[in-house]
């Protein structure tokens, strides 16, 4: 078989392990394990798998056809979808026993009439400015709720909201208004169900907010929600993004390099070509990424282009077919995925979810 030659590899071993790290930080009676937009570039399946094997309960994820992939994948966990297209197939994901997250009294009526049982979230806003139903609506919304109920065509299963995780107080006051909603819920003769609102960072930042089930996605990844979560739990990263060296050479001081010459050489120096660059997800804007290559820590210079980027490697032993990684596990000698992140002045999130189709995903476990 051909080793890959861009490649991320994916480590179920870390998911696991992350999982069971947040388990223990955030304790609550049911965990989801959230998967949407293909496990964060992880693949649902593999990282759905990894994390029910470590105890989670429930599966999250963005649309129905990302819960139908997993039901075709042979996961049968209770899955939750919450945003939703007009015309999205209820009918199908209600038979395979999808359960919806509504934000509008219109996908409350629509869950209720697809001709199965449908287990509902209804999903409130309470400042983020998102998905939810603003407070106006939820006297409606309760109220079409308890109606369906009561003539048997859905089933409240749970409440939910999401926070901004911007300072600690304006956390509280979200909170506050989820209360209210909750006692709405119950004045109308309804048990909420589950009740969930912190995902990642709330879960380690604010106890209060953990309720019945934690919705933990990024950090299931060994990636900090938070630049001041880093460290906060033993997190381990589950992807190392590589790719062999295709071309060394050798060039004079004052050498332009990449579009625009962004870097110059100061110094007779080599550079090393890696087939990785935007159209991979590399971003096209960091600024000095590092790599590791033959163990040694140099940096990307240049601007990076569509299909590789250039590495300076000084006076190091390097050769065409080396694997140079971009990030991985830092116990491995691996630039973090945070690291890379800095350096592009984005988050880690974008960075892994962002891997184009042409990188291909190994499966490890470590």
């Amino acid at each position: 078989m051909t080793r890959p030659f861009r490649e991320a590899r994916i480590d179920v071993g870390a998911i696991a392990h992350n999982t069971e790290r947040m388990r223990r930080a955030a304790p609550t009676p049911h965990f989801m394990a959230v998967v949407k937009a293909d496990g964060y570039g992880h693949g649902a399946a593999r990282a759905a798998r990894a994390a029910l094997e470590a105890g989670a309960d429930h599966l999250g994820v963005a649309d129905i056809d990302e819960a139908l992939e997993l039901r075709a994948a042979g996961i049968d966990a209770p899955v939750l979808a919450w945003l939703h297209d007009p015309f999205a197939d209820l009918d199908a994901a209600a038979e395979a026993g999808i359960e919806f997250g509504v934000s509008s009294l219109a996908e409350v009526e629509r869950a209720a009439a697809v001709g199965h049982r449908a287990v509902v979230h209804v999903k409130v806003d309470t400042g983020l400015s998102r998905n939810g139903a603003p407070a106006a609506q939820w006297g409606a919304i309760v109220d079409g709720v308890a109606r369906a109920q009561a003539a048997g065509s859905l089933r409240l299963g749970g409440v939910f909201t999401h926070l901004s995780n911007t300072t600690a107080e304006e956390d509280r006051a979200q909170l506050v208004a989820f209360e209210e909603f909750l006692d709405a819920v119950r004045a109308a003769g309804l048990e909420p169900g589950l009740r969930h609102v912190a995902a990642s960072a709330a879960a380690l930042d604010h106890p209060a907010a953990r309720y019945d089930m934690v919705r933990v996605g990024i950090a299931l990844y060994g990636i900090a929600p938070e630049v001041h979560l880093r460290g906060a739990v033993p997190l381990r990263p589950a992807m190392e993004l590589s790719a062999r060296v295709v071309n060394v050479k050798r060039v004079p001081a004052g050498s332009g390099v990449s579009y625009g010459y962004r870097h110059r050489t100061d110094r007779a120096t080599t550079l090393a070509l890696v087939p990785l660059g935007y159209a991979d997800g590399v971003p096209r804007h960091a600024v000095d990424g590092p790599v590791v290559i033959a163990g040694r820590r140099h940096r990307v210079v240049g601007r990076v282009a569509m299909d590789q980027c250039v590495v300076e490697v000084g006076d190091a032993d390097v050769a065409v077919g080396d694997r140079a990684v971009l990030f991985g596990d830092p116990a491995t000698g691996a630039p973090s995925p945070e690291e890379w992140a800095d350096a592009a002045g984005t988050i880690g999130y974008e960075l892994v979810t962002r891997l184009g189709r042409r990188v291909t995903r190994t499966q490890v476990r470590s």
